[in-house]
């Protein structure tokens, strides 16, 4: 019998209270430590101060957890901090500068399109290997392969 799972939601997409979200919640929701959440408002990263609660604790908002999500998806890309930092500082600066933000995409698209040819000609390795050693399986040989001698 085949049982069918539904997609999983959008943490994101998912209601946010008026009041905001715990730091816990919003780790969740943006599949980050609560850990990286401080690091990122301590870095400058986040374009809008989180909010308080009366007794000092964070409470983040959609477009907290939007903005984490960009700076999550940049890092993942390799996007060095200093870089997210001044594309932050260019965002909250608002209106006026978007010459420079694009610059700073546009310059770190050729950085990642250049990392990912090196890993398709890593890639190219990988699957040669597999075909010979595919071959060499099939045909009862695999014991001539080179074991480092």
């Amino acid at each position: 019998m085949l049982e069918v799972k539904p997609k999983p939601t959008n943490p994101l997409a998912e209601a946010v209270p008026e009041a905001g979200l715990t730091i816990a919640e919003a780790a969740r929701r943006t599949g980050v430590s609560a850990h990286t959440l401080r690091y990122y408002e301590r870095s400058g990263l986040v374009i809008t101060p989180v909010g308080r609660t009366e007794g000092g604790r964070r409470r983040y908002h959609r477009e907290d957890l939007r903005w984490i999500s960009i700076c999550t998806k940049l890092r993942a890309t390799g996007m060095p901090i200093k870089a997210i930092r001044r594309y932050a500082e260019l965002v909250s600066a608002g209106e006026g500068n978007g010459a420079e933000r694009l610059a700073l995409m546009k310059a770190h698209r050729v950085e990642v399109l250049a990392r990912i040819a090196e890993l398709q000609e890593n890639l190219k390795l990988i699957d040669h290997k597999i075909d010979v050693y595919g071959r060499r399986v099939a045909a009862g040989d695999a014991d001539q392969l080179w074991a480092g001698a």
